[in-house]
């Protein structure tokens, strides 16, 4: 394998900063090994892990894709029928969610059809002209259709558009998710990208777009803000969509501290994560970044979120990951490529100043700086996240978020350069949330020394 060199990452990571990313946030290029088999996450001599959840028993796939998904995709096209059993597979598409559902859910058919599919669109959405979403979900026509699929595909829109077609007002199943159920019981694909994803857990974010917002809050509101999902992936994993793009790390903290989760998943946009029983792949344009905090503490007495000890593994293209032992498997480029140990005696790091990061919210700002820390001469590194110009309405316009990553002794990465860009795995990272004052303003005008002369007037 061909590496990038020195210069030619120089370069890259001069780009990002020119974008405001802060200080080298971007991707380090390790002097290390290549790895000779599989890893598991825990070093010899790591403590022991906690307890596995519980993960209901392996029936059928979950495909949540992280939205944005580019119907030239081939990889996850194709790999979803290919779970589904091939060529001519029977799918449905549930377009419940989309704006414009005959547009939207047709495009999908098109999409899985070019792969080989036996694909159906269904009637069954509020926004379809003509039709009572009450009534579709109800139609014994389309819940045989469903039941005799091998694959149900949620297009993306609105998350709630979905549950409240297909959950009734006290949560019982419809008789069209019955059918849904059916499918992945019967060893079937639930796939569904954006708000098709965010069903995927008990517990959804139906509408939280303020990532900040929440994270000040400590907590979201039921019934505005999260909402009940369809609980396809169990009651041990959250799942969030959109998720580096928008730095929804912010949120996800906060309610799976509210709802008691121990693992979530943020998955990108234009990737996906494949589910089977307790195994993840994640497949696609990017990666996804999985939360523990299965030895996370939170201090009640500070008045405001605040985290110690949770844990963050950024999954690359390829990688694979158990969620009930915590054992990674890097994809195959990556044991091609380069390991990252940051305890091996001869480690050479790539970077020797702490990163800072001043919009841990920001574009991909959190994996960028998992990845700068990785390869670093430094064991920690530091982000912001802060409204620098608050709404009006802001009760708390002045609390802004210390994040503090720190290497932990079983903290181990990899590099390739085989996608064609600077591409990581980052494992066992761990990450705190402090609360913080902001002072105000943030900065001022630089004032003129004593003795400087009176700049001339302009002409």
């Amino acid at each position: 394998m061909t590496l990038p060199a020195a210069s030619t990452r120089r370069s890259f990571l001069t780009r990002l900063a020119g974008l405001g990313l802060g200080l080298a946030m971007g991707l380090g290029l390790a002097m290390g090994l290549a790895w000779p088999g599989l890893c598991a996450s825990a070093a010899p001599g790591a403590p022991a892990p906690a307890a596995a959840p519980a993960f209901a028993p392996v029936t059928g796939y979950v495909v949540p894709i992280g939205g944005a998904l580019k119907y030239e995709n081939a990889e996850i096209w194709q790999r979803l029928v290919q779970l589904s059993g091939g060529a001519g597979a029977r799918w449905v598409v549930v377009p419940a969610a989309a704006a414009n559902p005959e547009t939207t859910g047709a495009r999908i058919v098109e999409a899985l059809a070019a792969q080989g599919a036996a694909a159906e669109l269904l009637p069954v959405s509020p926004r379809w002209t003509g039709l009572d979403a009450d009534e579709a979900v109800r139609d014994p026509v389309l819940v045989a259709k469903a039941r005799a699929a091998r694959g149900v595909f949620f297009a993306g829109g609105a998350q709630a558009r979905i549950v409240d077609a297909l959950l009734e007002g006290d949560g019982k199943r419809t008789p069209l998710l019955e059918a849904i159920w059916s499918v992945y019981e019967s060893g079937g694909v639930i796939a569904g990208t954006s708000a098709g994803a965010a069903v995927m857990s008990e517990t959804m974010f139906r509408d939280a777009a303020n990532v900040l917002g929440v994270l000040k809050a400590g907590r979201a509101e039921e019934g505005r803000e999260i909402d009940r999902g369809l609980g396809f992936v169990g009651p041990d994993l959250f799942i969030d969509q959109h998720f580096l793009k928008r730095g929804r790390i912010g949120r996800m903290l906060p309610l799976m501290l509210q709802k008691n989760y121990r693992l979530g998943l943020g998955i990108e946009e234009n990737s996906a994560a494949i589910l089977h029983g307790s195994e993840v792949e994640i497949i696609g344009g990017k990666g996804a970044l999985l939360v523990n905090l299965t030895d996370a503490t939170h201090d009640t007495t500070l008045g405001a979120f605040n985290l110690r000890n949770a844990r963050l593994t950024y999954l690359d293209r390829g990688d694979r990951h158990n969620l009930a032992t915590g054992a990674t498997t890097p994809s195959a480029q990556k044991l091609a490529g380069m390991l990252i140990d940051p305890h091996a005696p001869d480690f050479r790091p790539y970077f020797r100043r702490m990163p800072f990061v001043p919009d841990i919210l920001g574009d991909s700002a959190i994996v960028n700086a998992m990845a700068n820390l990785i390869d670093n001469a430094e064991t920690e590194a530091y982000g912001l996240a802060f409204s620098g110009i608050p709404p009006r309405d802001d009760p708390r316009p002045d609390l802004g978020f210390e994040f503090r990553l720190r290497r932990l002794p079983d903290s181990l990465g990899w590099y390739t350069g085989a996608f064609g860009g600077e591409d990581y795995t980052v494992l066992n990272l761990a990450l705190d949330v402090t609360p913080v004052t902001m002072t105000r303003p943030l900065y001022q005008p630089l004032a003129p020394a004593a003795s400087a002369p009176a700049p001339e007037p302009a002409r």
